[in-house]
């Protein structure tokens, strides 16, 4: 039996998956394309990890009144929980005149995620991202697959030109149809002038 068996191990320790599934978020996050590819049970197991970040900035999105700074506050220091921290004792590194180190990746992720996706997602009540399969990998066999964040700007610029598109054929329709009444009307003048 498999009872309160809910996750997958991947082959390895706590804290490496931990580890991995922080750094598939953060690569998730800051992709130019929202969208990276990996194997299909790592991405299965990065989908309720990363929509659980991705709730806490929708939350904090949709905050205001008395005290939201506090919460917001809040729910950012619990989303990054969900990356890397930034680069520890960044200011004792540095020596005068020397140029600090840069922040890390998670970092950036979390500014991204609670001032662009949070706002994105805000009326989102949940489902996040999509997996794709692609087939397998030539080399060792594994299952391979997208996970990619929904309405992202390929998806938006899909959906414009098809509305353009049917728009224009609509257009071109009713000219010809005005163009087929006009003849239409012509004949009927025609035939009662006759």
């Amino acid at each position: 039996m498999r009872h309160l068996k809910a996750h997958r191990k991947l082959g390895r320790s706590t804290e490496h998956r931990i580890s991995m599934l922080r750094n598939l978020a953060t690569s998730l996050i800051n992709s130019r394309d929202d969208r990276i590819v990996t194997t299909l049970p790592k991405a299965k197991e990065l989908r309720p990890f990363i929509e659980k970040a991705i709730t806490l900035s929708r939350r904090a999105a949709s905050l205001d009144g008395n005290g939201s700074e506090v919460q917001g506050l809040h729910l950012r220091r619990q989303a990054a929980s969900f990356f890397h921290s930034g680069n520890f004792r960044r200011a004792t590194m540095t020596r005068r005149g020397q140029k600090p180190p840069p922040r890390s990746a998670g970092v950036a992720a979390l500014r991204r995620l609670f001032d662009e996706l949070g706002e994105r997602f805000k009326e989102r009540p949940g489902g996040y991202t999509r997996i794709i399969k692609m087939g397998r990998r030539a080399g060792d066999g594994a299952e391979l697959a997208i996970i990619e964040l929904v309405d992202n700007a390929r998806e938006k610029e899909a959906q414009a030109s098809s509305r353009k598109k049917t728009k224009g054929s609509s257009k071109k329709k009713t000219g010809e149809t005005k163009a087929a009444e006009t003849s239409n009307d012509q004949k009927e003048e025609g035939a009662s002038e006759e």
